[in-house]
């Protein structure tokens, strides 16, 4: 009965655990391939070189790691199919636990993305939580003679659906851009503000005094203790927005950036770039009242080229490729700024109208 009890408990968490996990990839494929894409990146240079290869499928790898996490979540609790069920969950459960203990000892990932940009664990609490996955899907997998087995076909049509489901959310997501924006740069939000701390910083102070180390909220005035570190009390006042910059060879442009109306179409990467759907954006180089320029992470040779094909007579400016990918999951993307206010993003695929942009400039 115990024995029961437990694996059932087991087999809840997991797969429950399983399900919420995919599902927030769901909203954000381009995300999770972003983070694989550093994975392989690390890999490539640490481990062996042919890594790299892997780089150029990353959206197609999140996109079946989204579906599979789902998938075997409602396997597990459906009972559906067990032993091959857990079979594969350890599997998946000792890859990921192999990427978070990198992630975490060699500090090379910093967020694993285990939970998309809705959840933030450090590298060391996304290594413990994989760890105790790894022994309820242990127990699981020592007892898996003892779970039931379900081979219905309501619950083998429940699977499929899952399947198909996922799939479909995961294509709209990467045809547009995430269902919900858990981003720094969501709309809605006041850049310049979210660059400043939401209170003041306080800090602990580490200090050394006859070979023992004290903690102290004030710095000592005695000057026969040894500084030896000091930490944040109160990192949820830190800035939201940390990383963003703007500049071109006559220096930094952030705060003008932040000024004024202005309809940024940023490209972060000239290879990755959707080329075919540039002409979508041709309208956009002339809106009146809007200042309209390009923000990219690409050469400037790459990005003249585009310019020229395109006929566009803009000013560009660069920015880091991984804030740009944050920014907005689209190469290229739009976004409209208004005193530094995100109005609204768009995916390539829906670039607005100018008489869009207007409106939302005078709403």
């Amino acid at each position: 009965m115990f024995k029961k009890v437990i694996l059932n408990l087991f087999r809840f968490l997991v797969g429950g655990l399983f399900i919420f996990s995919g599902l927030i990839k769901v909203n954000d494929p381009v995300g999770t391939s972003i983070k694989l894409e550093e994975y392989f990146e690390v890999f490539s240079n640490d481990i062996a070189g042919f890594f790299e290869v892997f780089k150029s499928f990353a959206l197609e790898l999140s996109v079946l790691l989204i579906v599979l996490e789902v998938v075997l979540g409602v396997m597990l609790l459906l009972n559906y199919k067990p032993k091959l069920t857990i079979s594969l969950l350890s599997i998946l459960i000792l890859f990921f636990t192999f990427l978070t203990f990198y992630s975490a000892y060699f500090n090379k990932v910093t967020d694993c993305g285990c939970f998309g940009d809705a959840i933030k664990l450090t590298p060391w609490q996304s290594f413990y939580k994989d760890i105790a996955l790894v022994v309820m899907i242990g127990v699981l997998f020592v007892f898996r003679k003892d779970l039931p087995q379900n081979t219905s076909k309501l619950s083998a049509g429940l699977v499929i659906g899952s399947a198909v489901g996922c799939l479909v959310l995961s294509l709209l997501a990467i045809r547009n851009l995430p269902f919900i924006d858990f981003r720094a740069y969501k709309e809605g939000v006041n850049i310049t503000e979210a660059m400043q701390p939401s209170g003041a910083l306080e800090y602990r102070y580490i200090m050394k005094k006859d070979g023992e180390e004290v903690v102290m909220d004030e710095y000592p005035s005695d000057e026969s203790y040894e500084f030896v570190d000091m930490q944040l009390k109160n990192p949820e006042a830190l800035p939201k927005i940390a990383d963003f910059g703007i500049w071109n060879d006559d220096g930094d442009f952030t705060e003008a950036m932040l000024q004024g109306n202005k309809l940024l179409i940023l490209i972060s990467s000239y290879e990755k770039m959707d080329q075919a759907k540039l002409g979508n954006l041709d309208e956009l180089m002339d809106v009146e009242g809007v200042e309209t320029v390009i923000i990219t992470a690409t050469a400037a040779d790459e990005i003249e080229t585009v310019m020229t094909a395109q006929d566009w007579e803009v000013p560009y400016y660069f920015g880091d490729a991984t804030v740009l990918k944050t920014i907005i999951r689209s190469n290229p993307g739009v976004v409209l700024l208004k005193d530094g206010t995100v109005l609204k993003k768009y995916h390539v695929n829906n670039a607005p109208n100018i008489a869009e942009v207007q409106e939302n400039f005078n709403h």
